[in-house]
């Protein structure tokens, strides 16, 4: 399969790419509430000299969770270690990460809800009591070891806080959630990407690229730098209305930020399934893809958006779609009758 330039996860060559993220918290654009609440928490912990409580911090892929752990590690002055759950495969490789810690460092674990069970269990007294236990030795002969930690900031990252055990979650004193930025904010944040990246864009280029970057910074940054290359070719550099415009024909990404896939499913269901309801696994294995990609990738969009609904039948396709899509009511009646139209 192609790489998809909408796809919010992040691709390798991306995580070498630090000049465009922020390092502190008043260069933070977007996420409010998040933000204001952090600035609290941030500064009463610098001012009893404590570390920070332990921060789960839980939305779509491509929100910034990264960054935003980044900029908490910054702000608190302390170094930051970060790993991911998937890569934590045995109690020794977190054992090893959390005796390394120095009093008041932050540990980031991305992706934690996908962390190995019983690697899941250290972390309970750790986060709690910051104690370590360790069982040395098999069978009859083996005993149990408790070792001291320095006081340290778990921040957690999930795209699907259901996952998550109960017991796990319940230890974390700050739970975030953040959401899809507006376009407004966006364009803000395109627009000082473009400053670090050296590229003249003018006020409706930027807003444009917002507006079909599907509320996501990670997308925004990444159609800014394909509209960067065309303007370079094709416009001397400069970043206007009309290049935004012919870069986003190129890349198939239509005014409400959908690409070929995304209407790839909402034909399926309304030429396959007859506008819905579909189950997920078959809807997956008409377009050929996997069910997780299509839950965890692809929907989260189309539901914000409105084109996309879950019922407990399966999915069903919303008005909205039908018009974006261009099926008329007067050759879809059956299909607009689902609304009660």
């Amino acid at each position: 399969m192609n790489e998809r330039i909408l796809d919010p996860t992040e691709k390798t060559e991306e995580s070498t790419i630090i000049n465009l993220r922020p390092q502190r918290l008043n260069e933070y654009i977007g996420q409010e509430k998040v933000k204001e609440k952090l600035k609290i928490t941030i500064d009463a912990a610098k001012k009893r000299k404590e570390p920070l409580d332990h921060i789960l911090l839980a939305g779509p892929p491509g929100l910034g969770k990264t960054t935003l752990a980044n900029v908490i590690a910054n702000e608190m002055g302390a170094n930051i270690q970060i790993t991911s759950g998937p890569v934590l495969e045995r109690a020794g490789d977190l054992a090893a990460i959390l005796t390394n810690l120095q009093n008041g460092d932050v540990l980031f674990i991305d992706e934690i809800h996908r962390i190995n069970r019983s690697v899941e269990e250290i972390l309970y007294s750790a986060m709690e009591d910051f104690q370590l236990d360790i069982v040395i030795g098999k069978g009859p002969g083996a005993r149990s070891i408790r070792i001291d930690l320095n006081h340290f900031t778990l921040i957690g990252a999930t795209t699907r806080t259901g996952l998550i055990a109960a017991p796990l979650r319940s230890r974390f004193g700050i739970i975030m959630e953040m959401n899809f930025y507006p376009p407004e904010e966006l364009k803000d944040i395109i627009t000082r990407s473009a400053k670090l990246l050296n590229v003249e864009i003018t006020e409706d280029a930027a807003l444009l690229i917002a507006e079909r970057s599907r509320g996501t910074p990670r997308i925004a940054n990444r159609l800014l730098k394909r509209v960067r290359d065309y303007a370079q070719i094709n416009n001397n550099g400069i970043i206007d209305i009309e290049s935004a415009e012919k870069t986003m024909t190129l890349l198939e990404i239509d005014t409400e930020g959908l690409d070929d896939m995304d209407r790839r499913i909402l034909k399926t269901i309304i030429e396959f399934y007859k506008g819905g309801p579909v189950g997920l696994k078959a809807l997956a294995a008409s377009l050929g893809i996997e069910a997780d990609s299509i839950s965890e990738v692809y929907e989260p969009y189309l539901l914000q958006k409105g084109f996309l609904v879950r019922t407990h039948r399966g999915r069903v396709v919303t008005e909205k779609a039908l018009k974006h899509l261009g099926y008329s009511r007067e050759n879809n009646k059956k299909l607009y009758s689902l609304w009660g139209n």
